[in-house]
């Protein structure tokens, strides 16, 4: 898993990069402008920008662990792992029905680490059983991680949004888009199926912007050209 996600890292981290620059040169300055000109004899040769002053944003992560998305949330968060460079901090808490924060063990690893036991200990995940309690785990974050989502938060979510029949607290989510900069869900089921069964998905895209990823392509597509920069 890290092979592929080293050298996807690297390359996505220089287009992000890339994207920032663009996103903060802002519009022309004209008075720059027109005496940079004075040196080439009145001919604007280079347009001045003013910048904006955006900064990196922080990332928070909140990924579904259980048995049936535990993969694709790894690998995942291994990517933002990699890719820490690019937000000014990182948060990330894992949940089956309840929210644990992973940030120390996940962040702070030191490169190669073996994470297996963090993604794998889901006791304080969890309750009295261990289904995907999506309403239960986003009512968490913004009763006790309340801390952790601001005005320059990027909050992904990483699920596939079945509830197992439980109450989706679509008002818990909505506390959080009002309180981030962006929120973004990634799904790893074909979108053809969010609505059927136990799947809410339909319902949360209406809340979220929510994107189909079940393949390394789609992430970085994901990452590369729709990830706020």
């Amino acid at each position: 898993m890290r092979r592929t996600i080293a050298p996807l890292a690297r390359k996505l981290g220089t287009r992000m990069s890339a994207r920032r620059r663009r996103a903060t040169r802002g519009h022309i300055d004209v008075r720059r402008t027109l005496r940079a000109s004075m040196s080439t004899g009145g001919v604007p040769m280079r347009p001045a920008y003013v910048a904006r002053q955006h900064g990196r944003p922080d990332l928070v992560v909140l990924a579904d662990l259980s048995s049936s998305v535990a993969g694709f949330s790894r690998f995942t968060i291994l990517l933002m792992q990699a890719l820490a460079g690019q937000f000014r901090r990182i948060r990330v808490f894992g949940f089956v029905n309840i929210a644990d924060e992973l940030t120390d063990t996940i962040v702070g690893a030191a490169p190669g680490a073996d994470l297996t036991a963090a993604f794998g200990d889901l006791s304080r995940m969890t309750r009295w059983h261990r289904n995907s309690d999506y309403g239960a785990a986003l009512r968490d974050v913004v009763d006790r991680y309340a801390d952790a989502v601001g005005h320059r938060t990027t909050l992904l979510i990483l699920g596939d949004a079945r509830t197992n029949g439980t109450d989706p607290a679509y008002d818990a989510l909505r506390s959080l888009v009002e309180r981030a900069r962006h929120v973004v869900w990634l799904n790893p089921e074909p979108a053809r199926t969010w609505g059927t069964g136990d799947s809410v998905a339909h319902r949360y895209a209406e809340i979220v912007d929510m994107h189909e990823c079940r393949t390394v392509a789609q992430l970085r597509r994901f990452v590369d050209r729709t990830m706020p920069v």
